[in-house]
């Protein structure tokens, strides 16, 4: 489970997060929408602990992250728009890194079934990373997070600039974790990705998170609606 209470992140003046009260449980997918600035890249930083909050609590699994970081950790994985893997090694190769530096690399064949189940292609597991596209680099991701059998993902941005058979891959990858009870937050622009996959909705804006729902209670369009409407300059939370 990921949690925070009252959580704020403040710079100087500046507020970037105003005391967010956030919960996702188990077999969830918690999808955040916002503006660039609206807070939805700095609340995945406290998560993983990249950043330290001004005030309020941040919890995975019942673990305050600021006091045992190393302990949260073992319990999340990270997926940011842009992966860093090792362009000259193959997508096995990443997996067999990535792996090895959480603790025991699992056997060459399970390292390619993760692979494969994560919906890379058999012929290409050996190639070189730097020949991948996006959608590619984003399944080893996937698979990074299932080798490590990490109960909460964090993800941000991840459908960005994915062509939309890649975005439906990946959005069918992540409905996959959730009905085996992983809890997913994930930060995106994608209103339609947002309302297909997501379980729960947020709209933040100005370092507040709005409005909360259900996906399932809401149209595209009247989420379309909702969004816009809270985005206004002149829009002001009750």
């Amino acid at each position: 489970m990921l949690q925070t209470i009252n959580l704020s992140k403040k710079y100087g003046e500046t507020t970037a997060l105003d005391r967010l009260n956030l919960t996702v449980n188990e077999g969830e997918i918690f999808c955040l929408l916002g503006a660039n600035g609206a807070g939805k890249t700095t609340t995945i930083n406290l998560f993983m602990n990249f950043i330290e909050p001004s005030s309020g609590e941040v919890m995975v699994n019942g673990i305050d992250v600021t006091q045992k970081p190393e302990e949260s950790k073992k319990h999340l994985a990270y997926i940011p728009e842009i992966l860093n893997l090792y362009p000259t090694l193959s997508g096995l190769e990443n997996l067999e890194f990535f792996t090895g530096l959480a603790g025991d690399v699992p056997p060459k064949s399970e390292l390619n079934r993760l692979l494969s189940i994560s919906g890379l292609q058999d012929e290409a597991i050996h190639k070189r990373v730097s020949q991948y596209s996006k959608g590619m680099r984003q399944k080893v991701g996937i698979a990074i997070a299932r080798a490590k059998n990490a109960s909460n993902i964090l993800l941000d941005e991840p459908t960005s600039g994915l062509d939309p058979q890649a975005s439906n891959d990946f959005a069918q990858l992540l409905s996959e974790m959730r009905d085996k009870g992983t809890a997913i937050l994930m930060a995106t622009h994608d209103l339609f990705r947002a309302k297909e996959s997501g379980t729960h909705i947020g709209i933040m804006k100005s370092g507040k998170l709005i409005h909360t729902l259900k996906s399932e209670e809401i149209t595209l369009r009247d989420l379309e609606e909702l969004y816009l409407t809270t985005m206004k300059p002149e829009f002001q939370d009750a």
